[in-house]
């Protein structure tokens, strides 16, 4: 019930120039990395050379780059989850195995991607990393998601982990009720229509055994980089049409727009939107309560831009384009926050889906238990666990529940919470914006436009419908037929409502007729015709979210907090970085599956033997710190040091002092255990032959005075005839390469 929204648009206009049409393939994003960082990266094997090794690094992060990793930081959340140690020398190697991982991956995303697979390829000594790394993405869904039959196949036969009731069987659902099937959780989806896909939705249109598949709902994939819905239709092998980007503007009477005068009033609709952003940062906080639109109209007549009818008419559209992207009028759209999420945006060609996005949807369903018709009407929650009750008093029990309902229907009160939901949830919802994108969908007997179009649009004479049928879409080179899409934005979507769709129909081919008649094109009546109507649909109450005044990006946050470790929520409006859009709800899913798998862990540890849980976090401190001084910078008698490799040459610098008392048999002892012995066994040797350790923060300086006094200490014994330091010696230097 939650995917994403019907079709987003650029913040921008498309630029219009002619481009032959062309069929998309995601891989191409990293030949271009490897032909611009010197060719092609050959296969991983040891002992390459430096240069190769260098080559190779730099190709992984740039590919960790178009996924939205920073080249050389950690995420926030990889911060939180505690992956490296704070040293940036760790940080640093944990950096370059998580890009590589990343790669690995990408490189083949039909494939399951295993530890020992990046193990053969990365250095032993870094396995603590490759752990961590692996697991980290694997949880959250930068690697091994999909629908390729590899990575179901690794599905846990075992439902241990608890139990789950997703509501809304759109792409947040499904996305999550895969990973959370992959992670071992029993999973129920529960979806109010007869089909999945909630906004999401192909329409079989045209004549029987001809039909056209028509995406009435979500249809762009907005950005191909880094774009997950562009990993499954990978994955399931299906083509991805570039939407080409010339796009001709026609007038109201059916002529085309000058040219020179759309250049010019592009430059002006641009430059109001840099005015208006220049305006906000001068305004602070006092643009909090000013709508983008009033913003836009006053500068317009404040510059004395757009001042014809010709010029108003155009700079209408490029508006209602603005309105198309946002799904709001921009009466409504925040000055201060509307655009927010633009550094997030997904680089690449916008595309469409070859045969439709039910593809996705299909694929994404296969294996996932659904209850159809199951309409969603309460949710209890609590610490014993929760109680979803569907229309007709149907009741289900799990431990946990993941809300993926629309927005407007959270806005609308249809599903009942108790207890009800925290007041600062309850504000958010009120305060985001949820706006209507409508559309008329025809197919006719033939292609009676230029079939090297994707998009064409038309000038309204009437500012208050500048957003009705302003633009059309082409899908003959995707759907299988002759199919023209008419979009509806703004204030148009509203009265689209409850306008009669024969009235509609006749406005349509109204415009089309008066592009095309007068250039001798005859346009026929379609064979069939859907109207759509998702402001009126009970199931969504409306198209997609948008910031509106009095909101901020800090609300779609809001909205995502879980309530009390058992009440989740996703779908695109819980999206800070990607709201109102397909790939935006799908990623809220996956994020959700992490999070509910971190709670079900917090849940378990709570009603465990405290002290096993102490037993287990002490044993994995020891582990991290086992790891990190296998190889000291600094080691004598039984002192050891490790300092960052960043301020190696900083006396100030500070480290870490590993004293070690009694003999350490602990991991000679570990290596005469075989894999396939018990973990009790390997216990039991470690509590016989543990040494104990002591460890402080130092200054490398203070280090050397250590070392200083430890040299005295064992030159007066040699003096004394002692041939060895009580405390034995022994030296050692850090100097490793993590890739063999």
């Amino acid at each position: 019930m939650d995917p994403a929204p019907p079709p987003s648009a650029p913040r921008r206009p498309p630029r219009r120039r002619s481009v032959k049409p062309t069929n998309y393939d995601e891989s191409r994003l990293d030949a271009l990395l490897h032909d611009q960082l010197g060719g092609p990266v050959p296969s991983r094997k040891r002992n390459k050379t430096l240069e190769e090794r260098q080559r190779e690094t730099e190709t992984e992060a740039m590919i960790a780059l178009s996924l939205g990793f920073p080249i050389d930081a950690l995420l926030d959340s990889e911060l939180a989850a505690g992956v490296a140690a704070p040293f940036a020398a760790e940080q640093n190697d944990y950096i370059v195995v998580r890009n590589h991982i990343l790669a690995r991956w990408r490189a083949n995303v039909r494939s399951f991607l295993s530890k020992s697979q990046i193990r053969e390829t990365v250095s032993s000594d870094y396995d603590h990393l490759i752990s961590r790394a692996y697991d980290f993405l694997s949880e959250r869904g930068y690697i091994n998601f999909g629908v390729s039959p590899a990575i179901q196949a690794q599905f846990q036969e075992e439902n241990d982990k608890g139990s789950v009731v997703v509501v809304g069987a759109g792409l947040a659902g499904l996305a999550a009720a895969r990973q959370l099937l992959g992670f071992g959780f029993k999973v129920l989806v529960l979806e109010g229509r007869d089909r999945p896909g909630g906004r999401v939705y192909t329409m079989k249109m045209g004549k029987r055994g001809n039909f056209a598949a028509v995406d009435l709902g979500g249809s762009v994939i907005t950005g191909i980089h880094a774009n997950p819905l562009g990993v499954l239709a990978r994955q399931l092998g299906v083509p991805l049409h570039k939407i080409r980007d010339r796009c001709p503007l026609f007038r109201p009477d059916g002529r085309d727009v000058d040219d020179k005068l759309d250049l010019e009033v592009d430059f002006v609709f641009n430059k109001l939107l840099d005015k208006a952003t220049q305006l906000r940062e001068v305004l602070g906080e006092f643009a909090d309560g000013i709508s983008l639109g009033s913003a836009i109209e006053r500068l317009r007549k404040l510059y004395g831009m757009a001042r014809s009818g010709e010029e108003r008419e155009l700079l209408d559209w490029h508006l209602a384009n603005l309105e198309y992207a946002n799904a709001g009028c921009l009466t409504e759209l925040s000055l201060a926050y509307w655009d927010q999420d633009d550094p997030y945006e997904m680089g690449g060609d916008h595309c469409f889906l070859a045969g439709g996005n039910w593809r996705l949807i299909n694929a994404l369903c296969e294996d996932v238990p659904i209850l159809y018709g199951k309409t969603v009407t309460r949710i209890e929650y609590g610490e014993g666990g929760v109680v979803v009750v569907a229309a007709g008093g149907q009741v289900f029990q799990a431990d946990m529940v993941l809300c993926t309902v629309p927005l407007g229907v959270l806005k609308s009160g249809n599903i009942k919470f108790h207890p009800e939901l925290p007041s600062r949830k309850l504000e958010a919802i009120k305060r985001l914006g949820f706006g209507l994108l409508n559309k008329v969908a025809m197919v006719f007997p033939y292609v009676f436009w230029s079939e090297e179009l994707d998009t064409f649009g038309c000038l309204n004479r009437d500012r208050c419908k500048r957003g009705e049928f302003f633009l059309f879409y082409s899908y003959h080179t995707v759907s299988g037929g002759p199919v023209l899409i008419a979009l509806v934005a703004g204030e148009a979507a509203l009265s689209f409502e409850s306008t009669d769709p024969v009235i509609l129909l006749h406005r349509v081919l109204e415009i089309l007729r008066g592009i095309y008649g007068p250039r001798g094109v005859q346009v026929p009546d379609p064979i069939q015709t859907v109207c759509t109507r998702w402001g009126s649909d009970p199931l969504c109450r409306g198209s997609y979210s948008h910031i509106r005044v009095g909101s901020s990006g800090s609300d779609y946050d809001i909205l995502a907090e879980n309530v009390g470790g058992r009440l989740f929520f996703a779908g695109e409006a819980t999206t800070r970085e990607y709201p109102a859009t397909m790939h935006g709800a799908f990623l809220s899913g996956l994020r959700e599956a992490s999070c509910i798998l971190h709670a079900s862990r917090s849940i378990t540890n709570g009603n465990a033997d405290p002290k096993k849980c102490l037993q287990k976090n002490l044993r994995f401190c020891n582990d991290i710190l086992l790891d990190l001084f296998k190889e000291p910078d600094l080691a004598f008698g039984n002192f050891s040091f490790v300092f960052d490799t960043i301020t190696m040459e900083d006396p100030k610098a500070m480290g870490l002092m590993r004293v070690t008392f009694g003999t350490s048999k602990n991991e000679a002892c570990r290596s005469y255990i075989s894999e396939e012995e018990s973990e009790e066994q390997r216990q039991l040797t470690d509590s016989q032959f543990q040494a104990l350790h002591l460890y402080a923060i130092l200054s490398r300086e203070q280090a050397h005075h250590i070392q200083l006094v430890f040299w005295l200490e064992a030159e007066h014994f040699q003096q004394m005839g002692t041939q060895t330091h009580p405390r034995g010696y022994r030296a050692s230097s850090k100097s490793t390469e993590i890739n063999q």
